[in-house]
């Protein structure tokens, strides 16, 4: 295949053609199998440097104008899921992916997927300090109930995000830890 897309931005073994690209949104979106953010699925194949930005934007443009993917509101947020159309592209033209591009696509949506999804369940603010610090209170919630409500004191911003992305990406992993600490 000829290399017909940017470049900037792209790793080694990235995708540098056009129609590799809408094959890859279509094979994501195919394999999540579920509504997904369109800056999510940026970032999912960003992350890796699989594509450049302008890229998957001109592909999502013309998979939506093609009639492959479309648009929907989920949480009140506009979200791209796959059609009939897509599916058969994502299916049938699948191995033409290298499987290091699919497998690193799929692990990085994966991880943004729930990565949201754990943004949505649970809550994590971040208020200046009196003495320029920040405290960062994380809530854990149940079922029904909110499981745990902790404040920690972060000295900057930028380790007060650190520890917020750290809570959103494993919840129950902070919270098992104290349960842990406290009952052994």
């Amino acid at each position: 295949m000829d290399f017909d897309a940017f470049d900037q931005g792209i790793e080694l073994g990235g995708l540098r053609n056009r129609e590799e690209i809408r094959v890859l949104i279509c094979y994501l979106l195919n394999t999540l199998d579920m509504p997904i953010i369109k800056e999510k699925l940026n970032d999912a194949v960003l992350e890796n440097g699989l594509a450049n930005y302008f890229e998957i934007n001109q592909a999502i443009t013309e998979l939506l104008s093609n009639a492959c993917i479309d648009t929907v509101i989920e949480d009140e947020e506009e979200c791209l899921v796959i059609l009939p159309r897509g599916r058969e592209i994502a299916e049938s033209l699948e191995t033409t992916l290298p499987k290091t591009v699919r497998e690193k696509a799929v692990n990085s949506a994966i991880k943004i997927t729930t990565l949201a999804r754990s943004e949505k369940e649970n809550n994590v603010e971040i208020a200046k300090a009196d003495d320029g610090g920040y405290n960062v209170t994380f809530s854990l919630m149940g079922a029904k109930n909110e499981l745990m409500h902790l404040t920690v004191y972060a000295g900057d911003s930028m380790q007060a995000e650190l520890l917020k992305r750290k809570f959103l990406e494993d919840p129950i992993k902070l919270y098992s830890s104290i349960i842990t600490a406290l009952t052994v």
